[in-house]
């Protein structure tokens, strides 16, 4: 029916048509985000022992779940994104979560980009880093790591920097006011 060649040409618009129909979709989900409200607890105002992280009113007179005018809005299917790029970075790529250099080796650059876990070390994190640079990786939530260089003088500043302290706290505990008695009087 279709030659090799319709075939090619018709994957290749669809791939447009779908990359163009992203970026529209993580658009509006960017304005629709705008446009939400942050959902608190109802009476979270009012009540100290009321934290503000959302509960789901189940009372049978609670404004908020009757959705009286005047209360706040509550979290409703309606305040969802586009299907198309729901659970996506906003770079349009999706988010893998990534603990070691294993599972940082299977990441895909051209659809995925890599979050380090928040339970891994400071240690291995440079490691990731270094390797995610080689591979041309995207980390989401990294910082430009500069290894510190020892010098000479560096390994001084700490021995200069406890003598400090020391002589600080020579002249706080001879700051202190004497010591008065009962009837206000110094002691001496």
């Amino acid at each position: 029916m279709f030659t090799n060649e319709t075939k090619e040409w018709i994957n290749m618009t669809e791939k447009k048509d779908t990359a163009a129909a992203m970026q529209n979709a993580l658009r509006v989900r960017a304005r629709a985000k705008r446009k939400k409200p942050s959902f608190e607890r109802p009476e979270s105002w009012r009540y100290d022992k009321f934290s503000l992280s959302w509960r789901r009113p189940r009372g049978l007179d609670n404004k908020v779940r009757r959705k009286i005018k005047g209360w706040p809005a509550s979290p409703s299917s309606g305040y969802k994104g586009p299907k198309l790029v729901r659970g996506l970075h906003p770079s349009g790529l999706e988010d893998v979560l990534v603990h070691n250099l294993a599972e940082l080796a299977e990441v895909d650059p051209v659809t995925q980009v890599a979050r380090i876990a928040h339970t891994v070390g400071k240690r291995k994190r440079v490691q990731l880093a270094a390797e995610a640079k080689r591979l041309n990786l995207k980390v989401v939530n990294i910082k430009e790591v500069k290894e510190p260089a020892k010098d000479e003088a560096e390994e001084e500043a700490p021995e200069e920097k406890a003598s400090e302290t020391k002589e600080k706290k020579k002249k706080e505990k001879s700051k202190k006011p004497a010591k008065k008695d009962k009837k206000g009087a110094k002691k001496q």
